[in-house]
């Protein structure tokens, strides 16, 4: 979700309905609730499309995710016929295959938690945006009642009722406040890139190592 969205839920949302009635006293009621309306149907708007584009997100996150477990079992059965033929050079390109993928399945994983977070929260402002018109629309009827009733300063004469709706425009906004972060990434020094490089071949080629030890173990007869 963008900041900008962020920023603009958390500010009509933190508005609450004392400065809604401010403005309502100073102008048409009607202009005002039309103007007022207008903004959140648009933010709600831009909100479904960004929730839209997590969605397809998440859906591309999720089909990577099946493929690569549906190569990972596929390469495990090639794996055993290899080791049954004694083509330990088949069964080790297998096993680098399967490594490979096995260190991309945790990020795709952490990445479809994200996206399952980031929805869940864009559904949590289009919530917020409704009941936050509706509460506007209320306080709107409230105060057309006033004035129908001979009131000329609905509010000024009920300072505790609108207290009441500020606090429960206050809690609203509690409820939506975003977190933003972000993870920083180094880069090694370029004195040092080419033995990192051989350090990190020489890891991996333990890991095939370990692993294809473990599956030609698990083959032998036991006794």
């Amino acid at each position: 979700m963008t900041d900008t969205i962020a920023a603009r839920v958390t500010r009509i949302i933190g508005g609450g309905v004392h400065a809604f009635l401010d403005r309502l006293e100073n102008a048409a009621p009607d202009a005002v609730m039309a103007q007022a309306v207008r903004e959140i149907d648009q933010l709600i708007g831009d909100v479904r499309a960004e929730l839209g584009r997590a969605e397809a997100a998440k859906h591309l996150v999720t089909t990577r995710l099946n493929r690569l477990n549906t190569e990972h079992e596929e390469l495990a059965g090639q794996i055993e016929i290899a080791l049954g033929e004694n083509r330990e050079d088949l069964a080790r390109a297998g096993v680098e295959k399967q490594l490979n993928i096995e260190d991309q399945i945790p990020v795709l994983q952490k990445s479809l938690l994200e996206q399952q977070e980031n929805i869940k929260e864009l559904e949590g402002y289009i919530a917020a945006l409704f009941a936050k018109k509706r509460e506007m629309e209320q306080a709107l009827q409230e105060f057309l009642a006033a004035r129908r009733g001979g009131s000329t300063a609905p509010a000024a004469a009920n300072p505790g009722s609108r207290e009441a709706r500020a606090e429960r425009a206050g809690a609203a906004f509690d409820r939506v406040l975003a977190r933003h972060g972000g993870v920083a990434a180094g880069n090694a020094s370029a004195a040092n890139a080419a033995q990192l490089k051989e350090l990190q071949e020489l890891q991996h080629n333990r890991r095939i190592d370990d692993k294809l030890a473990t599956l030609k173990a698990a083959r032998q007869p036991r006794g």
